[in-house]
């Protein structure tokens, strides 16, 4: 969890097998996108990651989250891994859709593609 100026950014990784389920929520923005990068790039940059970011609680996206998506999405391809990203906000879909990302970070509308022990939360 982040809180600095007023923003208010949280993420929540879970792993199961070779997945790891990155969950965040609140704003992505220039400013959570620069204090969440560098942890979001450590999990890029091992071997064939295979990253999971959830979106479904992010209610505002701008170029500067947008930016850190492509770059995470980059070092995990460099490594031979993989990124997709979950979204439910016809918003941000319909804003992925537009900008031409929606096959290169493999978006997904749920996360029924994922195992079980990746998706359940603690309760």
């Amino acid at each position: 969890m982040c809180e600095d100026s007023g923003l208010f950014c949280e993420i929540e990784v879970r792993e199961a097998g070779t997945v790891t389920v990155i969950e965040l929520s609140g704003e992505l923005d220039l400013w959570t996108g620069m204090r969440l990068g560098p942890a979001l790039m450590r999990l890029a940059d091992r071997p064939a990651a295979d990253l999971v970011l959830d979106l479904r609680q992010v209610g505002f996206l701008d170029c500067g989250g947008i930016g850190m998506l492509c770059r995470v999405r980059n070092q995990a391809l460099a490594r031979n891994g993989r990124l997709r990203v979950v979204v439910d906000s016809p918003l941000l879909l319909r804003t992925l859709r537009i900008l031409g990302l929606e096959g290169p970070l493999g978006v997904m509308l749920g996360l029924d593609r994922i195992p079980a022990q990746a998706v359940e939360t603690s309760g």
